[in-house]
């Protein structure tokens, strides 16, 4: 988690750098952010780190001797990036993106999206923009939930202190299914964006310590608290490595390695839209074709076998058939 709490870190100087006409000391940049982050205590040697590491990244802070003292600022290149004019082409390309990102309305990071968007609007002549509109009708963004996390800004806020400290929170949570929220304490990891949905990986306290990470949606949280009380991270935990076996954000049990017939009208679909990206597709001599995914989750892989309806059949592993077999048969019995 320490690479994470660098970067937030980090993150957040850049904004205050763009926001100080006259730059800042070391010591003025670590109240700032004690205060912004929550933090505890922070030493001006960790928030010079971290300048020299953005320096080292290639982006142009300066450091000057002033009667303050050393103060940091932008160099002239990042204060003008700003001034440089977009062609439509790169309008437009800016334009998808903001779409495809347009779920974390609410969040900061939605913030320097909007604040960007609306800098290279404000330097365009009329005449570009009209003509920027025209191509922009030629690729519709859908698919991307019109949704927004505005009315969740204090939970995220809380959220992400608690990932930087590593504090327990307490929550309140309304599962899928459930009539009333019940009141939890997790420990938070990391924060993802899913099919236009933020979703938090964290830990439930009173779940055993070899247990799974769970992944709470956003939407159901009703309120969040941080705690006094600190944990200790897992070491091993990666997002990386924990979305691994996953298709999406669902994990649930054991990885398994599952064999699925897929008949001929709906190959198309498993290898135009691919359910894993190291999936197996193997051609059949009489029509049709064999998925073979390893190490996904069994209930990833329900829905969209389901979704096929009898163009699928899972014929591996058999306790996975039979349980879906025991599914189709209550959906059956539903219909009579």
């Amino acid at each position: 988690m320490a690479r994470n709490e660098q970067l937030i870190r980090q993150h957040r100087l850049l904004q205050m750098l763009e926001r100080a006409r006259f730059g800042k000391t070391l010591s003025e940049l670590r109240d700032a952010l004690v205060e912004e982050l929550g933090l505890d205590q922070l030493s001006e040697r960790t928030v010079r780190r971290d300048l020299e590491a953005l320096q080292a990244a290639g982006f142009d802070i300066d450091v000057s001797s002033t009667e303050r003292g050393s103060v940091w600022s932008l160099g002239e290149n990042l204060k003008t990036i700003k001034d440089v004019p977009a062609s439509a082409t790169e309008l437009l390309a800016l334009s998808m993106g903001r779409d495809l990102l347009s779920p974390l309305a609410g969040t900061p990071f939605w913030q320097g999206i909007e604040s960007l968007w609306h800098k290279m609007r404000e330097n365009l002549p009329e005449s570009v923009w009209k003509h920027f509109e025209q191509r922009r009708q030629t690729l519709v963004i859908r698919g991307s939930p019109a949704k927004s996390y505005a009315d969740k800004k204090g939970i995220l806020d809380t959220l992400n202190r608690a990932i930087t400290q590593h504090r327990v929170v307490e929550i309140e949570y309304l599962s899928a299914g459930q009539t009333e929220p019940r009141t939890r304490e997790i420990e938070p990891y990391t924060l993802v964006l899913y099919r236009g949905s933020l979703y938090l990986v964290a830990a439930d306290v009173n779940d055993p310590p070899d247990r799974q990470l769970r992944h709470w949606k956003l939407d159901r949280f009703l309120k969040a608290t941080t705690l006094d009380r600190r944990f200790k991270p897992r070491e091993d935990f990666n997002p990386d490595e924990h979305f691994a076996h996953s298709l999406g954000v669902y994990k649930a049990g054991l990885p398994i390695t599952a064999r699925i017939k897929i008949a001929p009208e709906a190959v198309a679909w498993v290898t135009e839209s691919p359910w894993n990206p190291n999936q197996e597709v193997e051609s059949l001599s009489e029509g049709g074709a064999v998925l073979t995914l390893r190490d996904v989750y069994e209930t990833e892989i329900t829905p969209r076998v389901l979704a096929l309806g009898g163009a699928a059949e899972v014929l591996d592993p058999p306790d996975f058939r039979a349980r879906l077999s025991a599914q189709l048969q209550t959906m059956a019995a539903a219909y009579e």
